[in-house]
């Protein structure tokens, strides 16, 4: 056709034909490839359209070539921003980082419903027990016969030499005598979460803890060492471990629930999905089905042998392991706990006495619910070029895990760091009332009481505010009072978005033992941030007592009358009453703690 226009002539054709042997020539002469590459395009095969059409063509002006395949080399660790292509060798596992419950691989396999850990008799030497990794995903009840069948099994993750993994997945040999893998690489890092459906229905269970947890592992992991430099820093202003700002880690691309369908992680409030949507708006979500598909796509067949998926970078999340570990099974009960641990033992949780590790999420969902906190923080640190927040990074790279840290560089979370971080605007405490529920109520009269006790002492603090503003004029060089708000939330009658605004401006939160508590995850941390929990009395679990600890935060475990805080942990216990419409407290007892926790005497 370019022809017959008179565009393109014979004798253009027989001239360039010429150049681009000239040029072929030349190349071999000099030892130049004949293909030029470019500094931002990768050398593979890219299976994007629009990629492959910009690449033709810049070629076509820069040098005449044909159309090649280009062939990596077998590696043992191809790089994490491609696939493994047909003719790769298969890269052995490496353990990134693992708690119990908690396990970070890069290089990791699934064929048939089965995970491999691809590594040598030296490399599986340094793998940790498979019954601290995993399970076999089962519901859990506390009787032997279940703790028994939720042990692993080798259906579950088998640990296989190269040799092996080469003589299952690499027998593909194609017409021209390639000998080629049946591996297919799923891009991307993978929260892989093996925990039943029973557990992932409860909002505090899917929150505070999986995802919780998931991000403490996952900033740890992946952000770099803190100096030294950065631990002798005593000043909160510009302490590693008082600021939520901190270089960049790798985004999560996607999550497996392998053992629940779509509708099993939703809790009925709708407050499961209400996260997940705001704080990982980008997060790929997939369901049983979605891992049995590929189960079916790697199911052996005798004519053709067994396909495997591969995941590149994948954190392998299973509570039942973490109930194995002793921090979470004998002193926490918090499959969270083990994950932040770890972190904080290994110096590696920046911003460990405000959250800052936590701050990304947290403040993702102040912006999304249209809180004034998070458009002030993204104002602090401006979206980076490409769309790209400043907690994200498109590399994955773990660095110092196994780095010897002396104790005392291990830093604890105490009541002496908070006193270091700077005042509220505002003394706001928002009692998170459960009277409209279905159980674990207080009973009405102290209920009443307790409303009733807390406005009061609003109403006092607020006139003596005001009559300190009134006679400002001699009181040069005294600290103006804070103002004080008391709102009681019946989460029934507000929607998500105003029960977040609420949480990320509370000073105090106060309510009986119960869900609603678990929006403590939202609250900012300042100098006086406390969680007021309300029991039944010798009730006692462990829930929100360590998630506000984890987050640099007081809490108080209130039994009508008297309270406990940290260190003096009470013991676990569920006595009868404890679920009941029936629970006693204080409410004079409970505004006078609320006083003087304000006032700095506990």
């Amino acid at each position: 056709m370019l022809f017959r226009s008179g565009a393109f002539t014979r004798r253009d054709a027989i001239l360039l034909l010429i150049g681009a042997l000239s040029i072929h020539l030349w190349s071999a002469c000099i030892g130049l490839p004949s293909t030029t590459y470019f500094k931002d395009q990768p050398n593979h095969i890219t299976t994007n359209h629009r990629a492959g059409v910009a690449h033709r063509f810049r070629t076509k002006f820069r040098t005449k070539t044909e159309t090649v395949v280009l062939t990596a080399s077998p590696t043992s660790t191809p790089t994490a921003s491609r696939p493994l292509l047909p003719f790769d060798g298969l890269p052995s596992t490496e353990l990134l980082a693992h708690a119990p419950g908690w396990t970070l691989f890069r290089n990791l396999y699934m064929s048939n419903g089965t995970l491999y850990i691809v590594a040598d008799d030296n490399a599986r030497e340094k793998f940790p027990e498979i019954r601290m990794m995993t399970s076999t995903g089962l519901e859990a009840e506390n009787t032997p016969e279940n703790i028994a069948m939720r042990e692993p099994t080798d259906d579950n993750i088998q640990i296989i030499s190269p040799e092996e993994a080469k003589d299952r997945w690499v027998s593909t040999t194609n017409a021209k005598g390639r000998v080629l893998n049946r591996v297919w690489t799923v891009e991307g890092n993978t929260l892989l979460f093996n925990d039943p459906k029973q557990f992932l229905r409860h909002y505090y269970h899917f929150v505070a803890e999986l995802f919780f947890g998931a991000q403490a592992f996952w900033h740890g992991a992946f952000s770099p060492p803190i100096t030294p430099n950065e631990l002798d820093d005593p000043s909160p202003s510009t302490s590693v471990h008082f600021s939520t700002t901190h270089p960049p880690v790798p985004p999560m691309h996607r999550a497996i629930f392998a053992h629940s369908n779509a509708d099993g992680w939703r809790d009925s409030p709708g407050f499961n999905a209400y996260f997940l949507r705001a704080a990982l708006p980008s997060l790929i979500v997939e369901h049983v089905e979605d891992w049995n598909d590929r189960i079916a796509a790697t199911a052996f067949k005798l004519e053709e042998g067994e396909r495997a998926w591969h995941f590149p970078t994948v954190l392998l999340v299973d509570r039942s392991a973490a109930h194995r570990g002793t921090v979470c099974g004998s002193q926490t009960q918090r499959t969270a706990a083990e994950a932040w641990e770890y972190m904080r033992r290994k110096v590696r949780l920046r911003g460990l006495h405000v959250g800052g590790w936590w701050a990304p999420l947290r403040e993702a969902v102040w912006r999304f619910a249209g809180a004034e906190e998070g458009i002030e923080q993204l104002a602090l640190a401006p979206v980076k070029e490409g769309g790209v927040m400043p907690f994200m990074t498109r590399e994955a790279e773990v660095r110092g895990m196994d780095t010897f840290m002396h104790p005392n560089d291990i830093v604890n979370v105490d009541s002496k760091h908070q006193k270091m971080l700077p005042l509220p605007d505002k003394i706001v405490i928002s009692y998170i009332s459960r009277q409209s529920a279905r159980n674990r109520k207080l009973i009405q009269e102290d209920h009443d009481g307790l409303v009733k006790a807390i406005r009061e002492l609003v109403e006092r603090k607020n006139k003596e505010r005001a009559e300190f503003l009134a006679g400002v004029s001699g009181n040069e060089g005294t600290t103006v009072p804070l103002e004080w708000e008391f709102d009681e939330l019946i989460a029934e009658y507000m929607s998500k978005d105003e029960q977040v605004r609420a949480a990320a401006r509370t000073t105090i939160m106060l309510g009986v033992h119960g869900n609603g508590l678990t929006h403590l995850v939202f609250m900012r941390p300042t100098r006086y941030s406390s969680v007021i929990e309300i029991f039944y009395p010798g009730g006692f679990a462990h829930d929100y007592y360590w998630t506000a600890r984890a987050l640099g935060m007081r809490h108080f475990a209130v039994w009508k009358d008297r309270y406990r805080t940290y260190p003096n942990k009470p013991n676990v216990d569920y006595p009868n009453g404890f679920q009941g419409n029936y629970i006693p407290v204080d409410g004079v007892y409970v505004a006078r703690l609320i006083e003087d926790r304000i006032s700095g005497k506990i």
